[in-house]
């Protein structure tokens, strides 16, 4: 197994995309600490992780919240040093911009940056102590290059994560850190990256627009990951790798 041996954080591992992301690193052979604002989320999907022989603890923490990310991390060394961190944790609203109030704004850029920036900082800490290495996998969006209608919070976010995936690649090579980006599109069952597929009517609509004429899948994006958070990626970092079935190339609108 690629991952065998290792220690992985996903944030946001409770639901969604983030969960199967948690059991795809576990089924390539991590041991998985779960980190999720949900508590009930974060230990049903530890024991599933439990159940396919790997090691997991569950861990409530707001990724807004530096402290809370700091007991978050020595909690996660009991399962030994940390070699992948996934930031995954989440919120995405559509809302046109007249209507927008600067609290919902706030919130997006604070969970999904400040978020992301929050948790690299105390989890490169870590590796770069321990000194070996290690794997940084951020989950950005085809929002982050590509305009979105109703979501310009969102898009911004989005966008910032994919410019700091490139610099936190730039500032922690020396250290051997490995730092890349997924940015899904339409993904079913999972949070989407871009516009609800909340009805069959709109699932149809906007498939018919993908290039591969059906949304993804989070095991797909979970897939993207594994690899990323692999040796076979070992010269790759900065990367922005787009899972999108072709809209980035084809346009949405």
């Amino acid at each position: 197994m690629k991952l065998s041996g290792k220690v992985a954080i996903v944030t946001g591992g409770g639901s969604g995309i983030g969960k199967s992301i948690v059991l795809q690193l576990a089924d390539d052979g991590a041991d998985v600490a779960v980190v999720d604002i949900d508590e009930s989320a974060a230990s049903h999907t530890a024991s599933m992780v439990e159940s396919r022989g790997r090691k997991s603890i569950s861990v409530c923490t707001d990724v807004c919240e530096k402290q809370q990310i700091e007991e978050m991390v020595e909690s996660t060394k009991k399962l030994g040093n940390i070699d992948i961190l996934v930031n995954n944790a989440g919120v995405e609203k559509i809302t046109p911009l007249p209507d927008i109030a600067v609290s919902e704004w706030n919130q997006i850029i604070e969970v999904n940056l400040t978020g992301t920036f929050l948790v690299s900082q105390s989890v490169a800490a870590a590796m770069i102590i321990a000194d070996r290495g290690g794997k940084i996998v951020n989950i950005g969006s085809i929002a982050g290059l590509m305009a979105i209608k109703n979501e310009p919070h969102y898009v911004a976010s989005k966008a910032g994560i994919h410019m700091l995936t490139k610099q936190l690649a730039l500032d922690l090579a020396q250290h051997k850190i490995n730092v890349n980006a997924v940015a899904p599109g339409i993904i079913r069952n999972g949070l989407s990256s871009s516009q609800s597929l909340s009805t069959a009517e709109k699932s149809r609509e906007l498939e018919a627009r993908i290039p591969w004429k059906r949304a993804g899948t989070p095991k797909e994006i979970a897939q993207a990951v594994s690899f990323l958070s692999s040796d076979e990626a070992a010269y790759v970092t900065g990367v922005i790798l787009t899972v999108d079935g072709g809209v980035t190339i084809a346009g949405l609108q």
